[in-house]
């Protein structure tokens, strides 16, 4: 529609039922109308309930353009209360009113076909295929939350049956029930256009790398709260009187806390968004640190510990996501990357820390204090500086502003739809990931690589003691200082990984902004043979202690490149093989590898001391061997993989299969629309299988 004929509509907005029927008396608008949206979702319910709307109203049976009356009995309505006061607030209102009121020309508007199959129904106004992605984008996220769906999901209908046989009340004050709403749709915020500023993405760059720092140091007073308490272990087992194993314990007990903490905040942060989850985090991981550093008993010790850990493990569940939402698919990867160093120097700078602490005057429970220290200071930078950026919650507040200053109830976000059932959140953060780990043998496999990888990261704290503290002779402090090997390791990896960014950003602009997850794998093809190298390197020159005390040190280039390459690597590859189901398959992956970040300390002391320090490092040398081939399967293999999977979208796959059928069928509209129905049938067919899989999770 042009702009006469918004103003037509606009002049006409009182219009009588009578001059509606003037304007399509050969039922053209009437049967173009239902041509265009015979398809979409609720609209024979709609047509149905018009239908009793008429033979309720004598007079009105030759009414034939229901959704303009409809809309014009709104508009006339709120027009007529609010003409006392705000008059130029009301006539603007009036025509954006006026405007949504009118039919969806759905001709003139860019679609989504160019995306996996999620058709929207979408504003007329917007045209900026940017604009329609985020809105796809941040639809899908709504509906991947729980209590999100359309229809009534078995499970719900289990778990509330006791509610929805009770009887509806009484709205009271003897008032009838009140007609229903015009379509819902039409009441849903958006974003306004792709420039909209209160989307994260278009804020200004410094603000972006502010709120990024605060992330990374939230990130850090964590990932060191959980290894700086290693260097206290045999302190700690002697004033407890207890084998340096149990002491372990404390390290252990926090790692385990990151397996069953993002149960919990990854949800919460998808229905309440980022903020609320990464503040109370913030709160409970300093108070729990304190509650160890002044505990009297072991236990204390250990429970404290695990529940740091859980607390703690929040910014490891939702940082990456924070990052996500700020920034785009050719930004995210390093954005990513820099997160992800922080996850990995935090465990290896902490040693040396609670090493020269314990050694002092302050004793091992300043280690602690130190660690509540960090969670305050990100607590109070969080409350200070932080923002929301998750696009659904955003658009809630947003509703939240019309809503009190429009005093039209009927505004909301799409978010606002969600009615959660505590039980159905447990059971489906629970079943889906365990599900997506066990039955899709892409998150399988990379589980146990990344698994492997992230226990030996915390098996090198006894490790490396036992080495440069047992064989060498340092005393802790010193001892903790040899982990800048794998540091100065894992900021090479870093730094290749940024050098690389350019030629990863100008293939995924070349490909129509459309990730190939297999882009990713190469550099953890170099990773994974450099890490075993690093395992055999190290055992073979800090067995004997006749070896200057640098090559063993040195060998931390190796192990240290391997696990930083290796980690962002497979799990940029999940989440851009997984897209909406990536929150899932990152959960299944998290709990695994924190179960071995955990497990692993608690044998190496026997396996080092029993097999040897050079053998032991043999045997973990050999195991990574094994694992090398890994990568390389899937970059070889993976699109195959995908294509079989019953929850990788595969956008991809479907482009190739668009392609293939434009040059098949030749060049010219005729293929190009002949390749887009293709398509559309296509991701029908995935989505329908999508759309299977999430029924079994209800």
């Amino acid at each position: 529609m042009q702009e006469e004929d918004y103003e037509i509509l606009r002049n006409e907005a009182n219009a009588s039922p009578e001059r509606y029927a003037e304007w399509d008396r050969h039922r053209q608008f009437r049967e173009e109308y239902a041509e265009r949206h015979r398809n979409e979702p609720g609209y024979d319910e709609r047509i149905r309930q018009e239908a009793i709307d008429r033979e309720g109203q004598p007079g009105t049976k030759e009414e034939e353009v229901a959704p303009l009356s409809r809309h014009s009995s709104v508009s006339s309505a709120s027009t007529s209360t609010s003409a006392s006061s705000h008059s130029t607030h009301s006539e603007r209102l009036e025509e954006i009113r006026t405007v949504r009121s009118t039919g969806r020309n759905r001709g003139d508007t860019v679609t989504s076909r160019a995306s996996t199959g999620n058709i929207l129904q979408l504003h007329p106004t917007e045209r900026d295929p940017e604009a329609i992605r985020r809105i796809e984008t941040h639809r899908s996220q709504h509906r991947s939350t729980v209590g999100a769906s359309d229809g009534e999901s078995r499970l719900t209908r289990t778990l509330t049956r006791r509610k929805t046989e009770r009887p509806l009340p009484n709205l009271g004050a003897g008032k009838p029930f009140p007609p229903p709403l015009p379509e819902r749709e039409e009441y849903v915020v958006e974003f306004d256009g792709v420039d909209d500023p209160l989307h994260a993405q278009n804020w200004p760059m410094n603000k972006k790398l502010g709120i990024g720092a605060i992330l990374a140091f939230d990130a850090l007073a964590a990932t060191m709260g959980s290894s700086i308490f290693s260097s206290a272990t045999r302190v700690v087992s002697q004033e407890f009187g207890v084998a340096n194993v149990v002491g372990t314990l404390g390290t252990s007990f926090f790692v385990f806390g990151y397996a069953f903490g993002p149960l919990a905040w990854a949800p919460c942060s998808e229905l309440y968004g980022r903020k609320p989850p990464l503040i109370i985090a913030a709160f409970g991981f300093a108070i729990f640190s304190i509650a160890v550093a002044v505990a009297k008993d072991l236990q204390t010790v250990l429970i404290c510990r695990f529940f740091a850990g859980l607390f703690g493990s929040s910014p490891l569940a939702i940082v990456a996501a924070v990052f996500a939402d700020m920034f785009n698919n050719k930004l995210r990867g390093l954005a990513v990357a820099v997160f992800s160093a922080t996850v990995f120097m935090g465990p290896l700078l902490a040693p040396f820390i609670g090493g020269f602490i314990t050694e002092s005057s302050l004793g091992w429970r300043w280690t602690e204090y130190i660690s509540s220290f960090m969670g305050f200071v990100a607590l109070a930078l969080l409350l200070l500086f932080m923002e929301e950026t998750y696009p659904p919650v955003v658009l809630i507040n947003k509703a939240s502003e019309l809503r009190r200053r429009t005093k039209n109830w009927g505004i909301h976000a799409k978010q606002e739809e969600i009615e959660v059932d505590f039980k159905e959140l447990i059971v489906r953060n629970v079943s889906r990931p365990m599900r997506i780990l066990f039955t899709e043998p892409i998150v399988l496999l990379i589980t146990i690589y990344m698994s492997f990888i992230y226990g030996l990261l915390y098996l090198f704290l006894t490790a490396y003691a036992l080495v440069f503290q047992g064989v060498y002779g340092w005393s802790s402090g010193v001892s903790g200082l040899a982990y800048f090997g794998m540091v100065l390791g894992e900021l090479i990896a870093f730094v290749v990984i940024v050098l690389d960014n350019p030629r990863y950003a100008r293939k995924l602009e070349a490909n129509n902004n459309i990730p190939v997850p297999e882009w990713r794998l190469p550099i953890s093809m170099v990773g994974g043979v450099l890490f075993a190298g690093g395992l055999f390197w190290f055992g073979w020159t800090g067995y004997t202690g006749n070896i200057h005390w640098i090559v063993p040190i040195l060998s931390g280039l190796f192990t240290g490149f391997g696990i930083f390459s290796i980690f962002l690597s497979l799990l940029n590859y999940i989440v851009d093989a997984y897209l909406m189901f990536a929150a899932s398959a990152i959960a299944a992956n998290t709990f695994m590898r924190s179960i071995f970040g955990g497990v692993f300390p608690l044998f190496a002391t026997f396996m080092f001391e029993g097999m040897g320090i050079e053998w032991a490092a043999t045997l973990l040398g050999c195991v990574a061997v094994v694992l090398v081939p890994m990568p390389v399967i899937f970059y070889v293999f993976g699109k195959r993989i995908r294509a079989r999977s019953k929850f990788a979208p595969a956008p991809d796959i479907e482009q190739d299969k668009r392609r293939d059928e434009e040059a098949r069928l030749g060049s010219g509209n005729v293929a190009g629309d002949v390749g887009s129905g293709e398509s559309t049938d296509g991701d029908a067919n995935k989505e329908r299988g999508l759309q299977k899989e999430k029924s079994k999770d209800q």
